[in-house]
């Protein structure tokens, strides 16, 4: 029996670190299906899932601790499926301003308060190129429910653009 896993790694950033986790996926005749990573302020973190036969992963949760020896922070769980909503609809979210705390959080509150799942999110500061002044930049991959009424959403979010004098682009996507 094939068991699903998804596993964080963070840890000071080195060469051969993804190395290191992919030896001992290898090693324990696991398969690694998809992942995420990236250096962030000197350290390494990643999100990753991986297929492992149910009777390696005993042995496999023993090995992390070798890892784990070397500097590494490692979380294990069980795959678990999304809940079933055949209705959902998928958004893409925008937003580019100029930066300032509590962005992230009010446009997760909104998000929240709609029930819509975050499915992946990317931000970032950067040089604004004619001002030099710090820019805010966040991307969302959004799951929302099927009653969410999305002209009430998207109007809660101009409005917050608009606070924080940001521009906002929230379209629709085919599901992934």
């Amino acid at each position: 029996m094939q068991r699903l896993l998804v596993m964080t790694v963070i840890g000071p950033d080195r060469p051969g670190l993804v190395e290191s986790v992919a030896t001992l996926v290898s090693q324990h005749g696991g398969n690694w299906l998809e992942s995420r990573m990236s250096r962030l302020g000197g350290q390494f973190a990643g999100i990753l899932r991986i297929e492992m036969p149910g009777d390696s992963e005993t042995a496999f949760r023993e090995g992390l601790t070798r890892l784990q020896q070397r500097g590494l922070t490692l979380v294990v769980q069980g795959d678990q499926p999304p809940p079933a909503d055949d209705q959902a609809r998928f958004s893409v979210l925008e937003i580019v301003g100029q930066d300032r705390p509590g962005i992230v959080r009010e446009i997760s509150r909104v998000l929240a308060a709609h029930q819509v799942n975050v499915e992946e999110l990317e931000t970032e500061c950067s040089s604004a190129a004619m001002s030099g002044e710090t820019l805010f930049r966040a991307r969302a991959q959004l799951r929302i429910p099927a009653d969410c009424d999305l002209a009430v959403l998207r109007q809660e979010l101009e409005k917050i653009a608009a606070d924080l004098i940001a521009e906002i682009n929230f379209a629709e996507v085919k599901a992934p």
